[in-house]
């Protein structure tokens, strides 16, 4: 068998970086090959927490289904808002995202926090939360709408939304609780 022009890449990278400070994006429809290549070279697959609650018991997105070797996002650039994400969702979903964390239902204004902390108490060797759910900003927070040509990447974070959210000594708490901080 030759050699495959993504090993060659792959190779090259890790002998000149001695490592590979890559994550896949393996989402939406991934073929058995990318997959394989993925794990020859140990690269970490994402997993996002708004694709997680659709009731499906092997969902890879659903936090008992991640490897170590994962990164697990609140959403990216590309989905809504977790607040304005969990606005949109059908009842069901709602009750499954509650009930995957044995939770009674919540309010909107919940749903962020929850799923960033369910990210960090996650087996995902890397937790990322976009910094508009850490605000818990709604739909105005949404940074990218794929297919859409105007209008996008056009939300600014303010040195007034950094300064006044107590989110940061939250965040730091959680990040110490769930054993994310630095050694």
């Amino acid at each position: 068998m030759g050699s495959r022009p993504a090993d060659d890449f792959f190779t090259a990278a890790q002998a000149a970086l001695g490592g590979l400070p890559f994550i896949a994006e393996d989402l939406g429809l991934i073929t058995p090959d990318v997959v394989a290549l993925r794990d020859r070279f140990g690269l970490p697959g994402m997993r996002v927490l708004q694709f997680a609650f659709d009731g499906v018991t092997d969902n890879p997105h659903l936090p008992g289904n991640y490897a170590h070797n994962t990164v697990v996002y609140t959403g990216t650039h590309d989905n809504p808002t977790t607040r304005g994400w969990f606005e949109g969702l059908p009842d069901q979903q709602r009750q499954n995202m509650w009930n995957c964390m044995k939770r009674p239902v919540g309010e909107s204004d919940e749903a962020a926090p929850a799923l960033i902390e369910l990210a960090w108490r996650s087996l995902a060797g890397i937790a990322i939360a976009p910094l508009q759910d850490l605000l818990n900003l709604g739909s105005d927070g949404r940074m990218n709408q794929p297919g859409q040509a105007e209008g996008n990447w056009q939300w600014r974070c303010t040195t007034d939304m950094l300064t006044r959210s107590a989110v940061w000594q939250w965040l730091r708490d959680l990040t110490l609780a769930s054993g994310r901080a630095p050694a």
